[in-house]
């Protein structure tokens, strides 16, 4: 079953990984950059990763290299050890996913881009569902991979799901062959996956399959813009967008 997305996902834009400003204390995905995303009237963009012990942990990279002082896959740590880890120019840890919730307790749209996984085998998913039973904020899901909404579907029929998509360029993409890339360009599994929206590379906005998908009556966000001017132009043809580094008016035009 298809569920649309919530208007407030299309009413203001959405910070992409949560409003952070690293001179300010704010890392990328922290609580931090949520609270600051919230003050600011701002949607919120997350993504999601698991841990050793199956917890679902609010964190971008695979490794913990580039966002804290430790080293290593975060798949090989429990969710206590990296709720202890610090994230780098903050003073807080790694939060959990159940953690992020009651922090925004729907006070703005959340957006959960769930990490691809090897091999993408569900545990993820079960965990992300079971945070979100009895969150009734403004929520959606999305992932690069139709899997892991294919896994969301079953797992939490009830939450809105996208996919993430973009131009799949070949050097962009150097785990996936050329052959790879081109059918995913043509995003086939929209429909298997009872996918509602789109969150797609800002630059490949006007690829035809994203407008069809629109007329079709896709909702079209778009990633990840840097300045009022590359916003303005996202919005010629994207509903919302995801902005980093720069403050758009909280209040989106319609």
């Amino acid at each position: 079953m298809r569920i649309p997305l919530p208007p407030a996902f299309l009413d203001r834009p959405i910070a992409h990984r949560a409003l952070h400003d690293i001179a300010a204390g704010r890392p990328e995905n922290s609580r931090a950059a949520a609270r600051a995303a919230i003050a600011g009237g701002f949607g919120i963009e997350i993504d999601l990763h698991l841990s050793r012990d199956g917890v679902a942990m609010v964190f971008h990279d695979d490794d913990l290299d580039r966002l804290t002082g430790a080293t290593g896959p975060l798949s090989a740590r429990t969710a206590a050890e990296l709720g202890s880890i610090p994230l780098r120019h903050g003073d807080e840890g790694i939060p959990t996913f159940a953690e992020m919730l009651a922090l925004v307790a729907g006070q703005v749209p959340l957006l959960v881009e769930i990490k691809a996984q090897a091999p993408a085998d569900g545990r993820l998913e079960q965990a992300v569902a079971a945070a979100l039973e009895g969150y009734s904020g403004p929520v959606a899901v999305m992932s690069f991979e139709p899997a892991s909404m294919a896994h969301m579907a079953r797992h939490a029929p009830h939450v809105p799901r996208g996919l993430t998509t973009c131009a799949y360029a070949y050097d962009e993409w150097p785990e996936l062959s050329h052959a790879e890339c081109d059918t995913r360009r043509e995003i086939p599994d929209y429909d298997a996956v009872a996918a509602s929206f789109l969150s797609h590379e800002a630059a490949d906005l006007a690829r035809g399959r994203v407008s069809e998908l629109q007329s079709e009556g896709a909702a079209l966000l778009c990633w990840t813009i840097r300045s009022a001017e590359a916003e303005a132009e996202a919005r010629r043809i994207a509903g919302n967008v995801t902005f980093e580094g720069y403050l758009p008016a909280p209040a989106a035009p319609h």
